[in-house]
């Protein structure tokens, strides 16, 4: 058995000392680890690694997917195509743990793995796997992928994570005094607790939790008949689990579980906050939401040199450094796409995880106004499009290609694939303007624009999510006006893309050229003002602080 200092390498601090168990889906660590989809493993990332910097006495839980989430590939007309390939880890430590989890009355070995913090410097993080001789193929299928598209595979990937995390920690006799479900997925993990400690209210004590979804339809829920028959609910009956929570019908939501199993939970920034409270308070015995605002970790994040121009106040040095930057992020436009950048031109990418909210095309949409932006010759503009689609989503991956498609001609428009923590980070490096237009209230928080932030890239963004806790227009970033009446989709993209185009047009692009003393001090304000507010340091701070402790 792994002792906790085997388990560490280090020993925890007295403001940290209360030991906490992190249970994530996904977890965004190194690119060299290939087990997240987007920003709630972005984000799980730096809290681990800010955890470790702390030395706190952290722990996260999470899946070994042996296909990850998907290698980004292109079809032979070079349009995007999802490859499953399978990973490999030396570097991961076998704890010789093999636990046995009921999954559908069934039970499925399930081996321990272990990222010790001094590989990639985060707080330790075991990850679960089936695909062990051990188990059938079906049973062995549960980890191959991250997000699987069949319902039951699903479910048996929670059920891994919360009862097979709780009987993990059991195992190891870490005893955490608390435990953090990061998104729903893991909310088998109160069952688990039930069967321990018979009490709603002493798994209330120990359980927090952070929602991430600010629209109803996002939230996960499956049939209670469903779960009973796949042993979600561990060792108890379907009108026993619904009796527990106070919640009857015929689906069972693991958003609103968790908020029931939880003393405490977070939304993830202070405007998600205020819409999870108006989505939830209604029910009866939910927990409190406050906010924790997301945050990202800058160590890991930043360009050394571009943040020594930064904090020296050296104009010339930022400007030089940027554009040495910008080459190397052209040298990936033009292998892959062998289309050739220029530094001097100003640079705008949209690039996170791919969804239809986030209106990946809507600079696009009036098409002759941007053809016309995009060719002209006073004002030059390149622009850059990166991310993932999940595999199963046929509409966002037919608008993806049809970004491909429209930029294909443009000698100054491309699209990029790989979107993964690499490439992420050259974006970030290399854009001078990080475009984000999601529709209104659906983004909950959205942590690219802080990377790129500190990395010399100035957010131009709808005030959704984060932005409106940083964002003041023309000093530290640039904003995007939101119509007010949100209600009629169609109308609400014409006017939002009239917005953006003019901001573009009318204030960005002069700006750039014009006045690039200007540029520069809105570039140095933004990085300046994005640590520590966001910062992982400051999250990890009060997670202790508000959730743990409080």
């Amino acid at each position: 058995m792994l002792s906790k200092a085997e388990i560490f390498g280090y020993t925890p601090s007295e403001e940290f000392a209360k030991p906490v168990a992190y249970f994530s889906m996904e977890f965004a660590i190194d690119q060299a680890l290939k087990i997240y989809s987007g920003g709630l493993g972005f984000l799980a990332g730096s809290h681990l690694r800010s955890a470790y910097e702390l030395k706190q006495n952290l722990v996260g839980i999470g899946m070994l997917w042996k296909f990850g989430y998907y290698d980004q590939v292109r079809t032979s007309d070079a349009l995007m195509k999802a490859e499953f390939v399978e990973k490999q880890y030396s570097f991961l430590t076998d704890t010789g743990i093999i636990l046995t989890v009921p999954v559908h009355d069934y039970p499925v070995k399930v081996k321990v793995y272990l990222l010790k913090p001094e590989v990639f410097g985060s707080a330790p993080l075991f990850l679960l796997s089936t695909d062990i001789p051990e188990n059938d193929e079906m049973s062995r299928s549960i980890t191959h992928h991250l997000y699987d598209g069949n319902e039951t595979t699903r479910i048996a990937q929670s059920i891994l994570l919360g009862i097979g995390g709780g009987m993990l920690l059991d195992a190891l006799e870490l005893n955490p005094e608390v435990y953090h479900l990061n998104e729903g997925h893991g909310v088998a993990l109160g069952f688990y607790l039930y069967a321990k400690y018979k009490s709603l209210e002493e798994i209330k004590k120990r359980v927090v939790f952070t929602t991430h979804t600010p629209e109803m339809a996002g939230n996960e829920s499956h049939r209670y008949s469903l779960l009973k028959d796949m042993s979600f609910f561990y060792h108890i009956q379907e009108h026993e689990a619904k009796y527990i929570l106070g919640m009857d019908g015929d689906d069972f939501n693991f958003t609103l579980a968790a908020l029931k199993f939880a003393r405490k939970a977070n939304g993830v920034s202070k405007l998600h906050a205020e819409v999870a409270r108006q989505m939830w308070s209604s029910n009866p015995g939910v927990c409190d939401i406050i906010a924790i605002t997301n945050a990202q970790n800058k160590k890991f994040w930043t360009d050394k040199e571009l943040a020594a121009a930064i904090d020296q106040d050296d104009q010339e040095a930022i400007v030089n450094r940027k554009k040495a930057l910008k080459k190397d992020l052209f040298k990936i436009v033009a292998d892959q796409t062998g289309k050739l950048f220029k530094a001097d031109v100003l640079t705008v990418v949209w690039a996170r995880r791919f969804a239809g909210y986030k209106r990946a095309d809507l600079v696009m949409q009036d098409w002759e106004r941007f053809e016309k932006m995009v060719t002209g010759t006073t004002y030059p503009v390149q622009f850059i499009w990166a991310g993932k689609p999940y595999p199963g989503d046929h509409g966002s991956i037919a608008l993806f290609n049809h970004i491909i498609s429209r930029a294909k001609p443009l000698a100054n428009c491309t699209v990029l694939t790989g979107y993964e923590l690499g490439l992420s980070d050259a974006l970030k490096k290399g854009s001078d303007v990080w475009l984000n237009n999601p529709r209104m209230f659906r983004e909950a928080s959205g942590t690219s624009g802080m990377t790129a932030a500190m990395n010399g890239s100035i957010n131009l963004s709808m005030p959704d999510g984060w932005v409106p806790e940083f964002a003041r227009h023309m000093e530290n970033a640039f904003v995007i006006a939101a119509m007010e009446d949100q209600s009629a989709p169609e109308a609400v993209d014409k006017q939002e893309n009239r917005a953006l185009m003019t901001l573009l047009e009318e204030e960005i692009l002069p700006l750039y050229y014009n006045d690039p003393e200007k540029w520069v001090q809105i570039l140095k304000t933004s990085a300046q003002d994005v640590v520590p507010a966001f910062e992982s340091a400051r999250l990890a701070r009060a997670y202790y602080e508000k959730m743990y402790l409080g």
